[in-house]
């Protein structure tokens, strides 16, 4: 299998959460998992273009 980058698997991790929390018809805590692993994998990809250069 190949190697996904960090941000990819922080972002995969954050929606198997949200999902888990919407199936307990969690909706605010779904939210702010969604909202949290879009910003954890923004940075993690920008810190991965920085290092790059």
């Amino acid at each position: 299998m190949d190697n996904f980058p960090k941000y990819y698997t922080r972002l995969f991790n954050g929606i198997t959460d949200a999902l888990e929390a919407l199936g307990e018809q969690n909706y605010v805590k779904a939210q702010d998992l969604l909202i949290r692993a879009q910003q954890d994998a923004e940075e993690m990809y920008l810190e991965d273009e920085d290092e790059e250069e």
